[in-house]
């Protein structure tokens, strides 16, 4: 037995050849084409260009682009819009691994480079696979929350998905006409993924695309439940799937806990706690009773968060952005810059744009489900707009800049 890597005859697996690896790809391609896309979404609904508070990515550049303001309709666009990209891209990781493993023998061949064509391709390939490993688990261990990694989250996936796509792009352009074309063929074409002496199959390339589904199924079916309140014991394998998020009014989910943000009860004491509200006709501190003496509103919302999980619907109540807005001089509303009481964490500073303000289900929340906030949930009081990402309906609000950001 051959026991290089490099030698000719270590790779023996008759399972291994360009039909399996064409299937495997294609499935990858409308898969990994949908993340990309659910991911520069994702990108625009923070607002990137609103303010430097919103976007952790520095110095990108033309990356940075997207294409339209982020709505306030249909609300539920961000839940959906995460959902999918959280839950496809867990979905599809026996895909890719049974894909890499199609192809490892390629990375052994020798000589390394045969010519200039070929040294693209092997470069397109690299960066491929390194892209693809990187991103996928840069991905699983932000929905896990552990952040393993070096610096933060933010730009390492946005960069990280920059050159991957690039050189899934280029590796598309190299191989997508020969994959459709093993496709169409019945007999297996001979190329340098089939081994010269196979070893005696164990199992046929279909049953090995039922063993891959069958896993893809698997991880959907422990994944997707974090989505609905009623399936989410179902999320196994989501850090906000079989926790008890308690019961009554307040009995769902949440990210961070007052205590891990900081948030000393000594400060939210309706004695001490003062919102502070600053716009063109200067500041104003309003008390919780001040606010509670202001028009209250209801609305109906989710909460969305980036590592893919969200409630239902909530009933909110509490008063409108653009009434407060209204209480230092704006009758049409700007952006504004929420602050937090919060101590540690990313996004204690979060920026809305002028139509989440302007939307009357834009609320400064004081109640949900008919119930006082509990501290968890951001008491005194927190931000719920519709369609915005979790992380910017800030919780524990002491100061609110309405202005050009």
């Amino acid at each position: 037995m051959k026991r290089s890597p490099f030698a000719p005859g270590f790779w023996r697996s008759p399972l291994r050849g360009p039909w399996l690896t064409s299937v495997l790809g294609v499935v990858l391609l409308g898969g990994i084409t949908v993340l990309f896309v659910t991911g520069l979404v994702s990108y625009a609904a923070y607002n990137p260009d609103l303010s430097p508070v919103n976007d952790k990515t520095p110095d990108k550049g033309i990356l940075g682009f997207y294409l339209f303001a982020w709505p306030t309709d249909p609300h539920w666009l961000y839940r959906l819009n995460q959902g999918v990209h959280v839950t496809l891209g867990i979905t599809l990781i026996p895909v890719l691994l049974a894909k890499l493993w199609s192809v490892v023998p390629r990375l052994f061949t020798l000589p390394p480079v045969r010519s200039l064509a070929h040294a693209l391709e092997r470069i397109s390939l690299l960066l491929l696979v390194g892209g693809a490993l990187f991103e996928f688990v840069t991905g699983v261990l932000n929905v896990q929350l552990d952040y393993l990694f070096p610096g933060s989250f933010y730009p390492l996936h946005f960069y990280g998905a920059w050159v991957f796509f690039a050189a899934f792009l280029a590796h598309l352009a190299l191989k997508l006409p020969l994959a459709l074309r093993n496709l169409r063929q019945l007999r297996e074409e001979r190329d340098d993924l089939v081994p010269g002496d196979p070893a005696e199959p164990t199992v046929s390339r279909r049953g090995a695309l039922w063993f891959v589904g069958g896993g893809s199924l698997l991880l959907f079916a422990t994944t997707a439940g974090q989505n609905s309140d009623a399936l989410r014991w179902t999320a196994l394998l989501a850090p906000h799937g079989p926790g008890d998020p308690g019961e009554g009014p307040n009995g769902f989910q949440i990210n961070k806990t007052a205590a891990y943000a900081g948030i000393r009860p000594a400060d939210t004491a309706d004695d001490a706690w003062r919102l502070v509200v600053t716009g063109r006709t200067g500041i104003v501190r309003l008390s919780r009773a001040d606010l509670l003496r202001l028009p209250a509103h209801s609305a109906a919302l989710p909460i969305a968060c980036v590592e893919g999980w969200s409630t239902s619907d909530q009933s909110w109540r509490g008063v409108r952005l653009r009434d407060l807005a209204a209480l230092v001089g704006y009758d049409d509303p700007p952006d504004v810059l929420v602050e937090s009481l919060q101590q540690r964490g990313a996004f204690r500073r979060a920026a809305l744009r002028a139509n989440q303000v302007a939307d009357p289900r834009s609320l400064l929340a004081l109640f949900v489900n008919g119930e006082e906030l509990s501290p968890d949930h951001g008491r005194p009081a927190r931000v719920i707009v519709p369609t915005a990402p979790g992380v910017l309906n800030t919780k524990w609000v002491a100061r609110m800049t309405f202005g050009d950001l």
